[in-house]
């Protein structure tokens, strides 16, 4: 399975802060925003990533996440010219994509809680290797999102995108699994009265065809649509009261060392220009614990 990360949004809802950065390399506490959708990816087991950045703006996420290899990944931008919706993805990515899986994640969406790593792997195996796999999340007010409506044992029946009046409080947030379908879907789906291409056309696709997985998350994970001002400092706040137990979160150098696609030696050496931070004091540690389990 391959893995995209859209990150050319325009954060417009975010001005002025993001008319001289890109949102996704805004910092979310201690790391920049890209940092956790692509944990999220590693997590998964993904290893070869396409970042799709905003016209003229691929170098400062290539200063930041070079080719991934420093990570024991390989990581490739493409531009996405035209702003044209979430399943544009999968058309300025079909090369990239092949003949694979691929997972979509939205750059400025924030997912963590317990063993999330697990959801992440079974949803990645996807049905036999066909279909898709979506999250459903409770949110109070789901008139801005993907609403999902359930029927009485639990399936999902249809989804909505951003309803006036939802048929419940459960919304899909920016993280999908698909088989290599999605690629000819996309071709197929057209232009929303908003002129994008929506990804909810994409599911209910899926969903016709009887393929679509609608995994719900509990009150134990927490996500956050980092887009707004408010929920960039929310998820900061957040971010930075869970860290307090000691464990980083949106750390892609522990999820490669957890993963074995780099070393020891690997870690240090990344830890090392970041040694006066909070963030590389963490890599020392995780470094010094293990040298002492052994």
């Amino acid at each position: 399975m391959k893995g995209i990360i859209l990150a050319a949004g325009k954060g417009t809802r975010l001005y002025p802060i993001t008319l001289p950065v890109c949102k996704p390399l805004l910092p979310v506490y201690d790391k920049p925003m890209i940092y956790y959708p692509l944990s999220v990816l590693m997590q998964a087991g993904i290893r070869e990533i396409l970042v799709i950045v905003p016209p003229d703006d691929r170098q400062p996420f290539v200063d930041l996440l070079g080719d991934g290899s420093q990570l024991g990944i390989h990581i490739e931008y493409k531009e996405q010219k035209v702003q044209r919706g979430i399943a544009d993805a999968f058309l300025i990515g079909a090369d990239f994509i092949g003949d694979d899986s691929v997972c979509l994640a939205l750059g400025d969406n924030i997912f963590y809680g317990p063993v999330f790593s697990r959801k992440l792997k079974a949803a990645a195996r996807l049905d036999q290797g066909r279909g898709a796999s979506i999250f459903g999340y409770y949110v109070s007010d789901p008139r801005a999102f993907g609403v999902v409506e359930f029927d009485g044992d639990g399936k999902a029946v249809s989804i909505e995108e951003k309803p006036k009046h939802p048929k419940s409080n459960y919304i899909v947030p920016g993280l999908y699994f698909y088989d290599n379908q999605v690629v000819e879907i996309a071709k197929g789906i057209k232009p929303s009265a908003r002129g994008e291409l929506e990804i909810t056309s994409v599911n209910n696709e899926y969903m016709k065809k009887g393929q679509l997985n609608v995994v719900t998350l509990g009150s134990e994970y927490s996500w956050f649509d980092a887009g707004t001002a408010d929920s960039l400092y929310d998820a900061a706040g957040e971010i930075r009261t869970a860290q307090r137990s000691g464990k980083m979160i949106g750390c892609i150098e522990e999820v490669a060392l957890k993963k074995r696609w780099i070393t020891i030696d690997g870690l240090l050496e990344q830890a090392e220009s970041l040694k006066k931070t909070q963030y590389g004091q963490y890599l020392y540690d995780i470094a010094a614990e293990l040298d002492d389990a052994e």
